[in-house]
């Protein structure tokens, strides 16, 4: 499909922000462009409304907990924010959980996990696993219901699956909503939509050096969970819902770690939506097929966790 008219318009503006391309500056530069995208543009009116926000700690990271209108027990989804594992925060990614809070009836949990350069890798590992640990520890406090679930988009993507593989069957479902899968591999879409779509490779470059550094193990799949052994999980497999869109340098990875979860005998709802790019969960104000699209993937992600 063409590109979303709506998107195209956004990328134009945001070609012409007065941000150097996030490859070209600091961590810091390009968390305060982001917190320009997403938090400077909500309003009061246009904040999603939920029952209740708390701000609370777990495992000794900043977390905020999202409550629905209705009343449990309820499904709870611990979300990690994207960001390439150096840019995101709380804020950044409020409306997001919001809307899944809302629009899922869902408790959603959102962790605020270390960001590198400060804290490499595997710090935003260890601060997942741990928080999802702790969610599962306290069930009957958060939604009370017997789905524990963990999500995130990109690199929150990437951070859900890795906790799925590796606490098996703690984790009820996961939702990957455009996931980074394999840091160091070479795929198609990352060719074909390498500039001009929102992410682009030069930016996926500074962020995995920045979160990887140089001395790592490029088969370790706690960066790389296309990599693992997932015949090793011990227990079964979470059941997914992933998402890609078609203007992605991710698209093809997304979409190859769905079909390593089916091969695997793992329940997979994959869905591509066409005509958009990376990050359209925040672009619903400009494009009314990405806001389409996120409503669908709202739908989606309340079907999967009352499964």
């Amino acid at each position: 499909m063409p590109l979303d008219p709506g998107i195209a318009t956004l990328l134009q503006l945001v070609d012409a922000a007065p941000y150097p391309p996030m490859s070209e500056g600091t961590p810091d530069q390009a968390r305060r462009a982001m917190r320009a995208m997403t938090v400077d543009l909500v309003t009061p009116e246009t904040r999603v409304p939920v029952g209740s926000v708390v701000e609370l700690e777990v495992a000794g990271r900043p977390a905020r907990l999202y409550r629905p209108v209705d009343d449990g027990p309820l499904p709870t989804l611990v979300y990690l924010h994207g960001g390439g594992f150096v840019i995101g925060d709380l804020d950044t990614h409020d409306q997001t959980c919001r809307r899944l809070c809302a629009g899922a009836s869902v408790v959603v949990l959102a962790i605020d996990y270390r960001l590198a350069p400060e804290a490499r890798f595997p710090a935003a590992v260890d601060d997942a696993l741990a928080a999802v640990r702790w969610a599962d520890e306290h069930r009957g406090d958060l939604g009370g219901g017997d789905v524990l679930a963990v999500g995130g988009d990109s690199a929150g993507g990437n951070l859900a699956a890795v906790a799925a593989l590796t606490l098996g069957s703690k984790v009820d479902a996961q939702v990957l909503l455009y996931p980074a899968t394999h840091m160091t591999g070479d795929f198609p879409s990352r060719t074909e939509n390498a500039e001009g779509y929102f992410l682009d490779l030069a930016t996926m470059g500074w962020f995995g050096g920045h979160y990887l550094g140089h001395d790592v193990d490029r088969a370790d799949p706690r960066h790389s969970p296309l990599l693992a052994d997932v015949a090793a999980v011990d227990g079964a497999l979470a059941p997914a819902l992933v998402v890609t869109v078609e203007y992605d340098p991710l698209r093809d990875e997304g979409e190859a770690y769905a079909a390593l979860l089916e091969r695997a005998g793992v329940p997979v709802e994959a869905v591509r939506y066409d005509g958009l790019v990376h990050g359209f969960i925040d672009m619903g104000p400009m494009s009314p097929a990405a806001a389409a699209a996120l409503d669908d993937v709202v739908v989606r992600v309340g079907r999967l966790l009352r499964r």
